[in-house]
């Protein structure tokens, strides 16, 4: 399937509210274990949204900057998510954001979109990016829809990618 165009993923619509907001308390208490064994503080929200449970570790200071890197904030959530497997029996699509990373690294994202789209309105027939997670793919997708413009997910593993088209 590596050329196909973008499917929706299952959606976690089939949970309950409260099934999320467990998968949530799951993995606030993993994230906080971890943070106490890393001797790092940090203040933990949970959120509920789009089918999916928040997780957002702020505030701690630099110790905690250390933890915002994408590669590092992936690694984190991965590992929240088998956490919480473990726990419940079943996948979860729960998101982690250490510091604002995720917010960054939209903003990144769109970034990359913008350009991309004007290289495209400039004569290119398509722009390939860098490969990411699909939680960053997804980001695009819809960015890229929103825009007028077409994307495809190409590659497999860590090298996945978008390739960006007109529609």
């Amino acid at each position: 399937m590596s050329d196909e165009q973008r499917s929706p993923a299952p959606e976690s619509a089939d949970l309950t509210l409260e099934e999320l907001e467990a998968d949530g308390d799951l993995a606030a208490d993993y994230v906080e274990g971890l943070l106490d064994i890393a001797d790092l503080d940090g203040d933990i929200d949970i959120d509920v949204a789009n089918g999916r449970a928040y997780v957002s570790v702020t505030g701690g200071g630099a110790g905690l900057d250390h933890l915002a890197a994408p590669e590092t904030v992936q690694a984190l959530q991965d590992l929240t998510r088998l956490a919480v497997q473990a726990k419940t029996g079943r996948f979860s699509r729960l998101i982690i954001d250490i510091g604002g990373s995720r917010d960054a690294r939209a903003a990144e994202l769109k970034g990359m979109v913008d350009a991309a789209v004007a290289q495209i309105a400039a004569g290119r027939e398509s722009v390939e990016l860098e490969p990411m997670s699909s939680y960053e793919r997804k980001l695009v997708h819809d960015d890229v829809a929103e825009r007028g413009y077409f994307s495809e997910s190409r590659g497999e593993g860590r090298d996945r990618r978008l390739v960006i088209t007109r529609a």
